[in-house]
């Protein structure tokens, strides 16, 4: 009796180690177009949040299965960094991916884009949402299924005339912006670690808007 009572609690207990050491892995994916000539575009602006974070962190990226992929250690936490080789609008296709083969918890996902609706350099933490429009975005509620999974917007500003967002997007930054970038990719990479850290509320309290 004693013995069976001490496995089942044994096993108890792993099954809550196993359930603990899930809630402290997340997967924060940047989205982007893969390709020299989509590297320094308003666009690909999650490419360059991550690639900043890795470059400071002393870590790198290398190629896997639908995207390039790094790790890094936290304060306990493991962050599993991808950038998708899908090309943006078939991004759900590589998060549904890593999100089952690192088995990740779905609150656990972090999504950096691009948001046209957003003064340049500001930033915004939502834990659901439309797709605003934004094809990766779409292609990733419907691969997950659901509109309820943490992103973090970068605005590139609507500052294009009429029938030019496309060559916007696509373009690169301005010298204005460009001169301001290093500064917000800084704030920005401290986002996704208060994220990680410090949860999603509290990050939305300290950042949305800056």
């Amino acid at each position: 009796m004693f013995e069976f009572l001490r496995k089942w609690l044994g096993i108890n207990k792993e099954i809550e180690q196993n359930e603990e050491d899930l809630m402290k892995k997340f997967l924060i994916v940047g989205l982007g177009n893969i390709g020299e000539k989509y590297h320094n575009t308003r666009h690909n602006i999650g490419f360059k949040i991550l690639d900043y974070l890795a470059e400071n962190e002393s870590i790198s990226f290398e190629t896997a299965k639908l995207g390039d992929r790094s790790t890094l250690k936290i304060k306990g936490r493991t962050l599993v960094l991808l950038k998708p080789s899908t090309y943006m609008n078939l991004s759900g296709k590589a998060i549904k991916y890593w999100l089952d083969k690192e088995n990740v918890p779905l609150e656990n996902l972090l999504v950096v884009t691009d948001d046209l609706n957003l003064p340049f350099g500001t930033l915004r933490l939502k834990t659901k949402g439309s797709d605003g429009g934004h094809n990766g975005l779409k292609d990733i509620q419907d691969k997950l299924q659901t509109t309820k999974y943490n992103r973090f917007r970068f605005g590139i500003s609507d500052a294009f005339s009429r029938g030019r967002q496309i060559d916007y997007v696509l373009g690169e930054w301005n010298d204005d912006e460009y001169a301001k970038l290093n500064e917000r990719l800084k704030t920005s990479t401290e986002l996704i670690k208060s994220f990680v850290l410090a949860g999603v509320n509290n990050t939305m309290n300290q950042y949305n808007g800056k």
